[in-house]
């Protein structure tokens, strides 16, 4: 028996074919991301575990000698250098003493100074040359690893006589070559790179304050 028009319009307000097929492509890509992100984390600790442990342990290292950590980066990296930051002067895991760190990439009126009066190029090479000491550690963050600003700070940190580490992408670029370390995150999806190095840094976060934190300085979080 034919279905009346009132059916008909209820079956179709019911299961919009339109609808169904958006739903469904949004459903795949999102869960092709996720996927695409977990199996680049998965060769992450596959092809860069020693990295990650051994630069951990350069951090430390300088920390505990009165050194501090500087951080450097544009756009999503600039991000994640304050964030990174952050954690060390804050907290991660426990409430313990402060780490000395510091990122490039907050002070507005010092990025825009450099830039107007001496170009982008030099906005982390400047800083750099003011703040850095022969004994810290200096950290450029770069997806593609061809950042000329971060390439210049670089440098300069290494004539000064700090060490120097490059969180890049699989390439690596300029930068990977022109520091002490580099970790180059297996891939060459900027979005896949930029999660894993966020990653990284609270890896590294932990890693540091557990070595760094004496029993009875730490307060633990989970309590």
């Amino acid at each position: 028996m034919a279905k009346s028009k009132v059916e008909r319009e209820s079956t179709r307000s019911r299961n919009p074919p339109s609808k169904v097929s958006s739903d469904s492509s949004k459903r795949n890509y999102a869960l092709n991301e996720i996927q695409e992100s977990a199996l680049t984390k998965e060769r992450l600790g596959k092809e860069c575990l020693d990295d990650i442990i051994t630069i951990a342990e350069i951090l430390a290292v300088a920390l505990r000698n009165g050194g501090k950590i500087a951080f450097f980066g544009n756009g999503g990296s600039a991000a994640d250098a304050q964030h990174i930051a952050a954690e060390f002067i804050g907290k991660f895991a426990t409430v313990r003493p402060p780490l000395r760190a510091i990122a490039f990439t907050t002070n507005t009126s010092v990025l825009t100074a450099i830039g107007n009066d001496f170009g982008f190029d030099d906005v982390f090479s400047r800083q750099a040359a003011a703040l850095i000491d022969p004994g810290d550690v200096v950290v450029g963050i770069s997806t593609s690893g061809r950042s000329r600003n971060v390439i210049k700070g670089i440098e300069q940190a290494r004539r000064i006589g700090a060490k120097t580490i490059a969180l890049t992408g699989a390439s690596g670029g300029d930068l990977a070559e022109r520091c002490d370390y580099s970790l180059k995150v297996p891939s060459s999806n900027t979005q896949r790179i930029q999660e894993c190095h966020i990653m990284i840094g609270h890896i590294l976060c932990g890693l540091v304050e557990n070595d760094l934190t004496a029993p009875h300085e730490a307060q633990n979080l989970s309590k």
